[in-house]
């Protein structure tokens, strides 16, 4: 073995349930730095520490999550519980990814909702936006570099932006299109919309395992039973909010390819512009807050469905209504994902050979850097300038800062968030203190 290569990874061995859910409950709680982080952690950890996972085995399942709609990482964490202790295991692993974070983003969606008027809170989520523009025009330009590859793709994502910004045609429309463009070209013009085969994509030692059809139906109708049956006890009580925020986060839950930035656009337009359940500004604050917690970045659905609920709570105390709000949005926006995994990994698997499935998820994949520009240029229109013909250069200055130290000198995102909310807090401090 040469002398600067690392180590071979152990056999894989197989944890207690106990140790296993400890471990995922750690990992729930560290889980920062976006999808890529916490499979990197993921990968260290389960992969080459503590061997309780393959290489092969690892890639394989991480293949197969990127082919869902959802979060990735809270998948993968799914898959992975299941494969080392079954459903119960899968359960554990997804539901703790997440729990930590959102217990601790519904006390901060709290603070911002009843305190978001003090003027130091408010300054500091003032500040919070700056930082979110960045972030997200960074997130365009990573996903870009890797997806649009020639210019088929370039077209897809231009077509996606103008069709969003300049239409304001519904993102469900946009990635139903994009799906059915790169299955036709896949067919037509394989050399511009089918993705270039992977080795580990193909070889996996879980292809040839028997598919358990009675299994599979059973989980699948549990989950289904359990994804809906909230949604149908919330309409039994018209006058709430609550079946409505079901309704669409579910809507939601089936079509966030491409994780949490690309499904918010869809959102944005939706919650405040159709519902108006929260503003602009209060949606690029949810972000922003969000970036600030491990665990996957979609429980900013969370905020939104706190804050709607919160600001229409009907006849219910404010914070019971944002309570219940944002519980419903957690679970019809993470139940999919169990079912998705649960129910469709045997079958996806002997999918991952059709070209056509390849050319849809590529050209969604492009389609989806044209829905995030959308969405920088949504936030930034916001947040620079807040009101017509007015430009707020203080929020310019900072995004143009952080931007160019993300993209090109690779700051991490907490600090960078962390440093626009106390410029934020300290602009408005001397602003009120001259």
């Amino acid at each position: 073995m040469p002398e600067n290569a690392d180590p071979p990874a152990p056999p894989p061995t197989r944890p207690s349930f106990w140790e296993a859910t400890l471990y995922w409950l750690r990992l729930g709680c560290i889980s920062f730095g976006g999808p890529a982080g916490q499979i990197a952690i993921m990968h260290t950890d389960l992969v080459k520490r503590k061997g309780w996972i393959s290489e092969e085995r690892f890639l394989h399942a991480l293949n197969f999550c990127m082919l869902l709609p959802g979060p990735e990482a809270q998948q993968l964490a799914t898959y992975i519980g299941w494969r080392l202790h079954g459903t119960a295991g899968g359960v554990v692993a997804g539901a703790l990814f997440v729990l930590p974070a959102a217990i601790l983003l519904w006390a901060l969606s709290w603070l911002y909702a009843a305190a978001g008027s003090v003027p130091a809170i408010a300054a500091i989520f003032y500040g919070l936006q700056p930082a979110v523009i960045a972030i997200v025009a960074a997130a365009v330009l990573r996903i870009g570099r890797t997806a649009l590859r020639n210019r088929a793709m370039w077209a897809v994502a231009g077509a996606a932006f103008t069709a969003l910004f300049i239409f304001n045609i519904s993102f469900v429309a946009v990635i139903l299109a994009a799906a059915m463009t790169g299955a036709a070209g896949a067919r037509w013009y394989p050399r511009y919309f089918t993705p270039s085969p992977s080795r580990e994509a193909t070889a996996s030692v879980l292809d040839s395992e028997p598919l358990n059809h009675g299994r599979s139906l059973r989980i699948a109708m549990t989950c289904l039973i359990l994804w809906w049956l909230p949604v149908a006890l919330a309409h039994l009580w018209p006058e709430a909010i609550f079946a409505s925020l079901g309704m669409f986060f579910s809507k939601a839950a089936m079509v966030t390819f491409g994780g949490a930035y690309a499904v918010l656009p869809f959102v944005a337009q939706q919650a405040v512009e159709h519902y108006h359940w929260l503003t602009a500004p209060q949606m690029v604050t949810g972000l922003g807050l969000a970036e600030t917690t491990p665990g996957p970045l979609i429980l900013v659905l969370e905020f939104v469905g706190f804050l709607a609920a919160w600001q229409h709570p009907g006849t219910l105390p404010p914070l019971v209504a944002g309570t219940l709000g944002a519980m419903m949005t957690l679970w019809v926006t993470f139940v999919p994902s169990f079912l998705f995994v649960l129910t469709g990994a045997p079958y996806m698997e002997r999918l991952r050979g059709s070209h056509a499935l390849g050319g849809a998820l590529s050209t969604i994949t492009a389609a989806v850097a044209g829905i995030i520009l959308n969405l920088a240029v949504w936030f930034g229109l916001h947040v620079i300038f807040p009101v017509p013909h007015r430009v707020d250069f203080f929020a310019l200055s900072l995004a143009t800062v952080f931007f160019f130290g993300i993209w090109k000198g690779r700051w991490p995102v907490l600090p960078v968030v962390a440093a626009s909310a106390t410029l934020g807090l300290v602009v408005k401090l001397l602003i009120a203190n001259p």
